[in-house]
């Protein structure tokens, strides 16, 4: 197991932690690859009843490494994810599929027999996990990051976290299985409106709109109180009930999924998504076409 994500497990609790805290745990291809092998294991871990999934330092996950955005639009302009380079302080995300490319890890890539890419299976994962999954959420949760959230079954969220479905601002749409779980949480217009205009909310508007699921001052604390809660109940039960309601809330899932990786294809590298990220690297309006 990569030391990108870490797993104590305890009393039937598996504590997950996303383990990026100088890059507000940003996504880059390590990143991806290390979420997404956490989660499989977490899928066959004998005595696992609950996982509770958290991001170690100021932030739960900020998205896309800006890297990846550097070597989309071909900038020479300083792209890293030092403290200061974005909003967060560190990244935000545009879908995986516009990551930087390597042999290893390429949120792009597909395996044989499954429904999502790399980049959604960080997000999906958490779906397939058998038991419970509940994310503590804190400090900023932006594009891939609150997708990522967003896969879990429950969301305690900070009042003041910082949210967005950014993906739009860098000229893409949400792909990490975004659109599927976001229309079924709040109503097409409010999912479309937060899309649209890739806004940044707060923890508490989050949970006006539906998308938290409940806000706390101490997210963690009391993810993990919850967690040791439903541990304590019928494992068979706790699960039987996941797999049923996951029947209704995730019905066409794979279509969704292959119809996002189908629409983004047709947007990295198209001059208006070019000119999306030159804008923003370089501080000023943009000049659609």
């Amino acid at each position: 197991m990569s030391d990108r994500v870490t797993i104590l497990i305890s009393g039937g609790v598996a504590d997950v932690r996303l383990n990026r805290a100088e890059k507000r745990n940003a996504l880059d291809n390590a990143m991806f690859m290390a979420i997404a092998e956490a989660g499989a294991q977490l899928q066959n871990e004998p005595g696992v009843r609950v996982v509770v999934l958290s991001g170690e330092g100021p932030s739960f996950c900020a998205g896309l490494d800006f890297s990846s955005f550097q070597s989309m639009a071909g900038s020479k302009k300083s792209g890293n994810t030092e403290p200061g380079n974005s909003e967060s302080g560190s990244s935000e995300s545009g879908g995986p599929a516009s990551a930087a490319t390597s042999t290893e890890g390429n949120p792009g890539s597909m395996v044989a027999g499954r429904i999502t890419h790399l980049g959604q299976q960080v997000a999906w994962v958490w779906q397939e996990v058998p038991v419970p999954v509940i994310a503590a959420v804190h400090g900023h949760a932006l594009g891939g990051g609150l997708q990522i959230a967003l896969g879990a079954d429950i969301r305690i969220v900070h009042p003041d976290t910082k949210l967005s479905v950014r993906e739009v601002h860098w000229g893409l749409v949400p792909d990490m299985t975004g659109t599927q779980i976001l229309a079924g949480l709040v109503r097409p217009d409010i999912a479309k409106e937060l899309t649209f205009t890739a806004r940044v909310f707060s923890g508490t508007e989050a949970y006006e709109l539906g998308l938290a699921t409940r806000l706390s001052n101490t997210p963690l604390e009391e993810a993990l109180t919850m967690a040791n809660e439903i541990a304590g109940r019928s494992p068979d039960a706790v699960r039987g009930s996941k797999e049923l309601f996951n029947r209704i809330v995730n019905a066409g899932a794979a279509e969704q999924f292959a119809e996002e990786r189908r629409v983004i294809g047709s947007l990295i590298g198209r001059p208006n998504q070019v000119e999306a990220v030159m804008a923003n690297f370089e501080n000023r309006p943009a000049q659609f076409s």
